[in-house]
């Protein structure tokens, strides 16, 4: 079930298994995987009626990095990255924890297929980016560097963006990457929600008249 209310208060209780998922109870700050730790912060909410931003605030994640959330549902949770290599990278992963893609249920690989497409479209409709790369890696041999199963949707500038550049050095764990502003981040996180509740909105619409 979907939940509006606010995202629960500081940790003061044990973790709880990811595959056991409570909104109710919080995070612990102990976990050792920061994506868990973010699913267990940010309860989900319908994408079509996003909370208030005051209601998604990125310091709830302290004192792992600040959270700019994009998505929260039953089964999946997507957010800026922390170390992007354009404007607009996020990540996308099953809530749950699963190391690589062999261990996603199909239920969860038939919702990362759905919301790909969403926020491909809604990212490049904030950004103005018409191009874009979707990554998922595998291991530490495969340049995976959390071991919790996620795509990456990356912006790509035209090639005259002189922070392209540096784009295919760094795009598998090479070079050097910039970490995301925090006044930048809450902004543009804001922005691709919006066009994810449109994106949202507009298929539910045609879906709806599609069984007239």
């Amino acid at each position: 079930m979907f939940s509006n209310d606010n995202p629960p208060s500081p940790p003061t209780q044990p973790l709880p298994s990811p595959s056991t998922f409570d909104t109710t109870t919080p995070p612990s700050q102990e976990t050792d995987c920061p994506f868990c730790h973010i699913s267990l912060t940010y309860p989900p909410y319908p994408p079509s009626s996003p909370p208030p931003p005051d209601s998604l605030s990125p310091t709830l994640t302290h004192p792992h990095p600040s959270t700019h959330l994009i998505l929260s549902t039953p089964l999946l949770i997507a957010f800026l990255d922390i170390m992007p290599l354009s404007v607009g990278h996020l990540l996308l992963c099953p809530r749950a924890h699963r190391p690589k893609l062999t261990d996603v249920t199909p239920a969860e690989s038939a919702e990362l297929g759905k919301y790909l497409r969403i926020l491909s479209t809604a990212v490049s409709r904030a950004t103005g980016i018409k191009d874009w790369n979707v990554v998922q890696n595998n291991g530490a041999a495969a340049a995976q560097v959390v071991p919790h199963c996620h795509f990456h949707v990356i912006p790509r500038p035209e090639l005259r963006d002189k922070r392209n550049e540096r784009f295919t050095s760094t795009m598998f764990g090479r070079g050097q990457r910039d970490e995301l502003d925090e006044e930048e981040g809450e902004k543009l996180a804001g922005e691709i929600r919006e066009m994810v509740r449109v994106v949202v909105r507009d298929d539910e619409e045609r879906e709806g008249r599609g069984k007239l």
